[in-house]
């Protein structure tokens, strides 16, 4: 008798999934497990990449047209929890003014979220400082010319 290993790893998906709903709201789990703007910006003009206290390394990167950022994209080999942020970061600051974007708190992107549980709201405090940065290195390059 074997073991139906396609079975066996779509039992374990859902047990995981259901075991997640438990912990994390239905917009985490959307945003982590369908990421959007997730991968590398060819054309960027600002990138912003730092460790959190938990290890996980985020990099956002923004392409900057006319003050507004017209596109933004964001790698990490974080959690869940990690990508979710960058996520839902990136989506809300793409089309936004440089002055709006750096408006945007970490409690704004936990709201976003629905919330996180408190082990994970250092996720979004990443997420936001990561972004900061992003824009002080497209500032930076603006200036340098």
């Amino acid at each position: 008798m074997g073991v139906d290993i396609d079975e066996l790893a779509k039992r374990l998906e859902t047990q995981v999934l259901e075991d997640a709903k438990e912990v994390f709201s239905d917009t985490v789990i959307e945003y982590a497990y369908n990421p959007r703007n997730m991968g590398e910006l060819r054309d960027a003009n600002g990138v912003g990449k730092l460790m959190g206290t938990c290890g996980d390394t985020v990099q956002i990167q923004i392409r900057v047209e006319n003050e507004k950022i017209s596109e933004s994209r964001f790698i990490t080999d974080g959690c869940g929890t990690s990508i979710a942020c960058g996520s839902m970061l990136t989506e809300t600051i793409t089309g936004k003014t440089i002055k709006d974007a750096l408006a945007i708190t970490s409690d704004a992107l936990l709201h976003s979220l629905d919330g996180l549980p408190e082990e994970n709201v250092h996720c979004s405090v990443l997420a936001v400082n990561v972004l900061r940065e992003a824009i002080r290195d497209y500032r930076k390059s603006r200036s340098d010319k």
